[in-house]
């Protein structure tokens, strides 16, 4: 196995697979990123729905289908964004991290 790329390098990557495949041609902005990224984990949702486990993975040809297929094409998508974007997602997702772990318990009093 190769080396280990940071998350970032790995949004790199992908963005520029992404733009070697033409779906950034034409700018994308936020709000359709956003949309796109829903759209993938209804995906994930309709595949649970169909009673496919978490960790199922069928083919559809030689393409990957299942929960966690579409799981990581909404990663996919908001790594690809972040690259294209600027934003530094190993360190944001980090600091968020960090703060998460200060919160109290089931902080905010919501159900889920």
């Amino acid at each position: 196995m190769g080396e280990k790329l940071s998350i970032n390098d790995f949004a790199r990557a992908v963005h520029e697979n992404a733009v070697m495949h033409g779906w950034w041609d034409v700018e994308k902005p936020l709000p359709e990123i956003i949309a796109l990224c829903h759209s993938e984990l209804l995906e994930a949702l309709e595949e649970y729905r169909k009673g496919k486990q978490s960790t199922e993975t069928y083919y559809n040809g030689e393409k990957p289908e299942g929960i966690s297929s579409e799981l990581a094409d909404c990663i996919i998508r908001i790594l690809d964004y972040c690259a294209a974007a600027g934003i530094d997602i190993e360190a944001a997702t980090l600091e968020k991290h960090e703060y998460n772990k200060s919160r109290p318990y089931k902080h905010g009093g919501k159900i889920c």
